[in-house]
């Protein structure tokens, strides 16, 4: 078995003291030149790695953000990601994922994993958890920060848009342009039912009698999704003229069942979506989305996340950073 070795065993093969070895290693800049070379020397020589727990133990900051997600291979989210893990890098903070799907129970388990090895923050996507997963977070006095969704009571700080707002444009933006039989197509997640439920809310005030019919799947939506989905809602006697997907990998799979049953977009039927992928304004026709601007979630996520960790205050602790409809040709 390979020999582990100490910040002690260190030390004494370079032949320094234990705390020369822990500024080398933390702190080199504090160190002269001839002494980090030394230091550096020998943990070459032995392979030595580090404790960061237990670095991080004896400091009280571990230098960790975990972020936790539904989906770790969904396109929508890795903006936000990216950003996150690139702001929080530059200030000299490790990012941890972890994928929680779209139910509260494997989310309390990830959270109660994250809480025991104490990060400096935990970003979460969405603000509805289980009342023992929220109870936990508060107790644990970690800074959190909420993502991709609004409210007046966040757990600590949060950074997002409101996803009723969000469904009532969308149906103001189809109504306006002629649209008067319009469909949702979406995951049976809470976001996307609190996105049809403002969709709903306008299609009434602007004079619709019956509800705006529904075609739901399994999160993470997909292109399979997107075309069963509206081949479902083909058969409806009253038809439909308009979609608004979940999406934009769903609205794909519309664009292509339409497409194949020779359906004209948006003549006979405008599609759209939401996240403004990378290939949303590349597809022909291009799609009309929602835009998201993921990037300033991600940054703003981990200002408020290092300000916390190192006794800064945050002035404003909830920011509703909106969303835009990006109009292209399908809509």
């Amino acid at each position: 078995m390979a020999q582990s070795f100490t910040v002690h065993d260190i030390a004494r093969l370079a032949g320094v003291s234990a705390m020369t070895v822990s500024r080398a290693l933390n702190h080199p800049e504090r160190v002269s030149p001839a002494l980090l070379e030394k230091v550096q020397a020998v943990v070459r020589q032995t392979g030595f790695v580090p404790n960061g727990i237990a670095r991080g133990l004896r400091s009280a900051r571990a230098r960790l953000v975990a972020a936790v997600l539904p989906t770790l291979v969904g396109p929508v989210f890795q903006e936000t990601t990216q950003a996150l893990n690139a702001a929080l890098a530059a200030r000299g903070y490790q990012l941890m994922l972890g994928q929680s799907g779209y139910g509260t129970s494997q989310e309390d388990a990830l959270i109660d994993a994250i809480v025991r090895r104490r990060p400096d923050g935990i970003v979460l996507t969405g603000i509805m958890h289980s009342a023992a997963g929220r109870r936990q977070l508060l107790a644990s006095r970690i800074p959190v920060v909420e993502t991709w969704d609004l409210t007046p009571t966040p757990i600590d700080m949060l950074v997002g848009f409101s996803n009723e707002e969000m469904g009532a444009s969308v149906c103001a933006y189809l109504h306006a342009r002629g649209y008067r039989r319009p469909a949702l197509m979406c995951g049976d997640d809470a976001r996307a039912l609190r996105r049809n439920a403002g969709f709903q809310r306008m299609a009434r005030r602007l004079g619709r009698k019956d509800d705006v019919p529904v075609f739901t799947t399994p999160p993470p939506t997909t292109l399979g999704a997107g075309r069963s989905g509206l081949a479902e809602l083909l058969k409806r006697p009253e038809g439909i003229d308009a979609v608004f997907c979940s999406s934009d990998m769903m609205a794909l799979g519309v664009l292509i069942e339409a497409q194949t049953r020779g359906l004209k977009v948006p003549e006979q039927l405008a599609v759209v979506g939401l996240g403004d992928i990378e290939f949303a304004g590349n597809l022909e026709p291009a799609l009309t989305t929602v835009r998201i601007d993921g990037t300033r979630i991600g940054q703003t996520a981990a200002q408020y996340i290092v300000d916390r960790a190192e006794g800064r205050a945050i002035a404003e602790p909830i920011v509703d950073i909106g969303f835009s409809i990006v109009e292209r040709r399908t809509a």
